[in-house]
């Protein structure tokens, strides 16, 4: 199991009409059995924002997945620049 993480950059003026396709793509994947997360960095830089989709303990094949849903709910049209996605796997405890 991975943890994925997708950041990008909205413009500020765009963060309104992004967010009900974010959440709706979020509500057609938590249907599929995923646990989805959408924050945001609290601070803006040169008028865009970095948002954060965040799916924990998802399967190594689910990036596809979330990649498809974003390209179907049309997402690119309110993003600058690359969605970037980053995986991450648990370590075994320290203790």
């Amino acid at each position: 199991m991975i943890d994925l993480y997708v950041y990008y950059k909205v413009r500020e003026e765009d963060a309104a009409l992004l967010a009900p396709r974010v959440c709706a793509m979020q509500e057609r994947l938590a249907c599929m059995g995923a646990t989805c997360q959408l924050k945001r960095r609290p601070e803006s830089r040169d008028g865009l924002q970095t948002w954060m989709e965040v799916y924990p303990v998802a399967l190594a094949s689910f990036a596809a997945t979330v990649e498809q849903a974003a390209i179907e709910a049309k997402l690119a049209e309110y993003i600058q620049g690359p969605r970037r996605a980053e995986v991450f796997m648990d370590l075994p405890p320290c203790a």
